[in-house]
């Protein structure tokens, strides 16, 4: 089936909407934290440039030698055992499963969006409890909020590349940068902005542990949607004549620039009003509403605007993860776009009943397996398993598999002295570095 194509800006910004997600604006500023800040920031953006960035391009680069779904795509592109590389292209069901329990971290943010507008909590104890009782006790609430995530999604899905996902993003990812830039250059006018600055920027690497790199690793890998076949998808759609370094190099830039945007911003707030920045995975639904109230009348009108630009961030990386798969029934079945997106999104919200049960109070016993329940296991078996298998995958597959005169005919006009660097690093650093993550995520090493 002929896909749809992506004008240059509108694939940008898509694949800058599929990286641009809760990982840049949520998670990244509460690892970092964690990790003890400038030290980790460093590592961070070596393994974005040496690892991320080489992986994008491979990525890119099989789904615009394919031109289909990913699974047709492995199959076509391998010169033999194409019976056995197509499953490489299944790495699409990474973003299926991940939405699972994205869809309902999203609900999660239309709840405090609405909340906020008129109610924040007065201290961190009381934001914790807030939380806490959405989490272990109001199923009904995170059920509307998910079933509004899972249609919207759906709907937007089902549009197509050009009338929804690309309109998705030409729309809400200017609208995200709008609202981060305003909240960030506030934040430049508060004593806590010195305090961020360096937090973010003057490295301890007293603080640097062995684990931090391997964190650092995985989540420029997470960070950049690579391994679950989404930049793969859009890459089918660009026109011929795409260069896809400049492509590869606007999104790792906007991706990266919004984490450190956003990590300046939220940092500025947490030191302004007496919080500290190590909080952990809590740091926006808990600590980050605590200080929000310090503004008065101010905090509430940031605090709607905040949760706007993450709903935002995540929805536009939503589309992404689920895409992938629709195009592969589209392509391999010939079911209609709409009864695919349909079968897809009625697959994350079903899950993501039991993902909600699994933190519920009176049902959590049944959907605990060991010391993590439903929601926790599919977070780490996409995260420790699905991501960096695919990664890996990708990694050999341009580099050993596809003939190196393919690669090259592309690659090198694009990339220049860069092109034998890149094509080492992908063949070797990159498959090493994947291997170790996923082993360490594991709890091997």
């Amino acid at each position: 089936m002929k896909l749809a194509r992506f004008s240059r800006l509108g694939f940008i910004l898509a694949a800058a909407g599929s990286a641009v997600g809760l990982g840049n604006i949520w998670k990244f500023p509460y690892i970092t934290g964690e990790y003890g800040g400038g030290a980790f920031v460093i590592v961070y953006l070596i393994t974005v440039l040496l690892i991320g960035f080489s992986i994008m391009i491979a990525e890119m680069l099989i789904g615009y030698l394919g031109r289909r779904d990913t699974v047709s795509s492995f199959e076509e592109l391998a010169p033999k055992h194409k019976n056995i590389w197509k499953f490489g292209g299944f790495q699409a069901l990474a973003g299926l499963f991940i939405m699972i329990f994205y869809s309902v971290v999203i609900g999660w943010i239309f709840n405090y969006i609405v909340t906020s507008l008129t109610y924040l909590p007065a201290s961190v104890k009381e934001s914790q409890a807030v939380f806490t009782t959405m989490l272990h006790a109001d199923f009904w609430t995170q059920l509307f909020y998910n079933t509004l995530s899972f249609g919207i999604i759906t709907y937007v899905v089902h549009k197509g590349i050009k009338g929804g996902i690309e309109k998705l993003n030409f729309y809400l990812m200017p609208a995200l940068m709008v609202i981060l830039a305003g909240m960030f250059l506030y934040a430049t006018t508060l004593g806590g902005f010195s305090k961020a600055v360096h937090f973010m920027f003057y490295p301890d690497f007293s603080k640097l542990t062995s684990q931090a790199f391997v964190v650092a690793v995985g989540h420029a890998f997470f960070t950049l949607s690579l391994g679950m076949g989404a930049i793969m998808t859009y890459a089918a759609s660009l026109p011929k004549d795409a260069n896809l370094v400049k492509s590869a190099f606007w999104v790792v830039f906007l991706d990266t620039t919004i984490a450190i945007v956003a990590g300046l911003m939220l940092f500025t707030f947490l030191y302004q009003y007496g919080s500290a920045p190590s909080q952990g995975p809590g740091l926006v639904f808990i600590s980050l509403p605590a200080a929000f109230y310090q503004m008065g009348v101010l905090g509430n009108i940031f605090a709607v605007l905040f949760f706007v630009a993450l709903a935002f961030a995540g929805l536009t990386s939503s589309v992404s993860l689920v895409e992938p798969m629709i195009q592969y029934f589209i392509d391999r079945f010939s079911w209609s776009r709409l009864k695919s997106s349909l079968a897809m999104g009625l697959f994350f919200w079903f899950l993501g009943i039991f993902a909600i049960l699994s933190n519920i109070d009176g049902a959590k016993e049944y959907l605990t397996w060991g010391s993590k329940s439903f929601f926790d296991w599919v977070d780490y078996l996409t995260a420790a398993v699905m991501l960096p298998i695919g990664g890996l995958i990708m990694a050999v597959f341009v580099g050993f598999i596809i003939p190196e005169s393919e690669v090259e005919k592309v690659m090198k006009p694009q990339l220049k002295w860069a092109y034998k660097p890149w094509y080492f690093s992908l063949r070797y650093i990159t498959p090493l570095a994947m291997f170790v993550v996923m082993l360490s995520l594991m709890g091997v090493i």
